[in-house]
């Protein structure tokens, strides 16, 4: 069965300092050409940072890794202009199932409100996901790619950071204002500034196979305790685009990885699995050991660090690459600010604690699951097979079954820039809380609320008649000293609520105002329009104003 996806050669350019043998500068200098750091390049760009992005490689990655993009993930991916062929190559999936042994105990439903632009997941290879955010790097302009440009040293002073860069025709240095350390789980530029991850390497692996194979499994998540293909440990079944299937076996703790991922000894284990007449072909095999573990704070003066360069988790609940991302969308437009001026530099201080707080809890989880999922005990393992047990009847039981808790949007509670509630609301859409979509009908057409928000400061309020806005809040909102984007929705707004779905889920009443930050996280909420309270909002969501 032939491959579908042949790997990409990006052009490498011998950069100008080598020809002028000084020192380059750049704004915005981002290591790593991996999906969190070309997300990265790309939103500076859109907000009109310049940025140069440095990649030891001339191709996208080998192997499918990270898999499953979540759904806030894609709405960022779609924000950035990248969405549409995530839709048109992925596989989306909103459904699972549960095994114990040969049983299936439950299955679920990760998308439970419809009515959304995305699915809960589409698992797609990383290699597509990489072409498909270079592609759009590439068409964006202030983005300069550098390919076969590796960093091997980085020093700073309270101003920027130089970097050391290799090229097949020399060395060079860079000097940027930022630099956003992207370079994954071996980080070069953390490994120069011996800066150590704090938090949990477990001694439990996971061999990990993608294979080609044409089969009629559906497309969802299938994952086995105690499988009888596979001597009593986890297995997991993931669908992927071009009949590539991914494949997770759990084993023990002292497996030899050399031994391991030999070909000879992974296609049996894949045969136990399928059944010996099931064609197939391994396109590719690796072997993962959990990791629970971030630094302990990721700005480190000019020199600030995202996706796994800052934090690992196990790949249990796709929440590692996601994580990543979801860095990104905090960092970038913070960054954007204090370069234009527009913010304090005390503005990009806030995404430490605003995405420890995402990691923390993605550590959490994923150290939950490996702990479930690989028993230290004997007693251990009889109260996890208990729980199994009683989860094929019992709601109480299903909610203590841990086979990855799939990733979802950190909601920021008791961010700085959050603007507490001051009126009662009968929603989850809290200060701090990512997004919630829902279908609207904008100039006739059918459309989608994220959309209408984009990627800038947006105040929506809700209008049932003229009378809920008043004549001159508009002109309050242009005359501000920021620039906040004035969007109304409901039946006498510019923007129509299609089907209730907006209003329900935010709990809209007429009058009622949410400002969205940049990034669409919920900034703020009020029952009425007032002027002097969204200056008062946005000045505290840029950390003007702390509370």
């Amino acid at each position: 069965m032939p491959k579908a996806y042949q790997h990409p050669k990006f052009e490498y350019v011998p950069p100008p300092e080598l020809t002028r043998g000084e020192t380059g500068t750049a704004t915005v200098a981002v290591v790593g050409g991996g999906p969190v750091g070309v997300c990265m390049a790309i939103d500076l760009a859109r907000r009109g940072v310049a940025t140069v992005l440095l990649d030891d490689d001339d191709t996208t990655s080998h192997g499918s890794r990270l898999i499953c993009m979540s759904k806030r993930t894609l709405e960022i991916f779609d924000r950035l202009g990248a969405g549409q062929p995530f839709r048109d190559k992925g596989v989306l999936w909103n459904r699972g199932r549960l095994f114990f042994g040969e049983k299936e105990v439950y299955d679920f439903d990760l998308l439970p409100e419809r009515d959304q632009a995305w699915p809960a997941f589409i698992n797609i290879q990383q290699y597509y996901c990489e072409d498909f955010l270079i592609r759009v790097a590439e068409a964006t302009d202030g983005v300069e790619l550098r390919w076969r440009n590796k960093v091997v040293a980085v020093e700073q002073d309270d101003n920027a950071a130089v970097l050391d860069v290799e090229t097949p025709d020399g060395t060079y240095k860079l000097r940027a204002d930022y630099v956003i350390a992207c370079d994954g789980a071996s980080s070069t530029v953390r490994r120069h500034m011996d800066l150590p991850f704090v938090g949990r390497a477990f001694q439990d692996r996971f061999l990990i196979t993608d294979i080609i194979m044409q089969a009629e499994f559906p497309s969802e998540r299938w994952f086995w305790f105690e499988p009888p293909f596979h001597d009593g440990e986890s297995a997991l079944l993931h669908k992927q685009p071009d009949d590539i299937w991914r494949v997770d076996l759990q084993l023990d703790g002292d497996a030899d990885p050399e031994v391991e991922t030999k070909p000879e000894n992974v296609i049996p284990r894949i045969k136990r699995m399928l059944g010996e007449d099931t064609p197939f072909e391994v396109e590719w095999i690796s072997l993962y050991t959990f990791r629970c573990r971030r630094l302990e704070k990721f700005k480190h003066g000019r020199v600030i660090f995202a996706g796994d360069s800052a934090h690992q988790v196990s790949p249990f609940g796709a929440r590692g690459g996601n994580g990543g991302v979801q860095d990104i969308d905090n960092l970038a437009w913070k960054l954007a600010a204090v370069i234009r001026g527009d913010a304090p530099a005390a503005l990009i201080d806030t995404y430490d604690p605003e995405r420890i707080l995402a990691a923390d809890e993605n550590i959490l989880n994923s150290t939950r699951s490996t702990d479930f999922m690989t028993p230290k005990s004997p007693a251990v393992r009889d109260f996890r097979d208990a729980v199994l047990a009683l989860a094929r009847e019992h709601d109480f039981a299903r909610r203590m079954v841990n086979s990855g808790r799939l990733s979802v949007p950190a909601v920021l509670d008791g961010s700085s820039l959050n603007t507490p509630d001051a009126d009662s609301f009968d929603s989850d859409m809290r200060p701090g809380a990512a997004p919630l979509d829902a279908p609207v009908v904008v100039d006739g057409e059918d459309a989608w609320f994220l959309h209408c928000l984009g990627d800038d400061f947006t105040a929506m309020v809700y209008c049932q008649d003229d009378a809920n806005l008043p004549a001159d809040f508009g002109a309050a909102v242009a005359a501000m000293d920021d620039a906040v984007k004035l969007l109304t929705v409901g039946p006498a707004g510019a923007v129509q609520d299609r089907d209730g779905r907006l209003a329900e889920r935010y709990d809209l009443k007429p009058g009622t105002l949410y400002l969205f930050r940049p990034d669409q996280h919920v900034a703020g909420r009020i029952r009425r329009p007032d002027a002097a309270w969204l200056q008062a909002a946005t000045n505290r969501a840029m950390g003007r104003e702390r509370g």
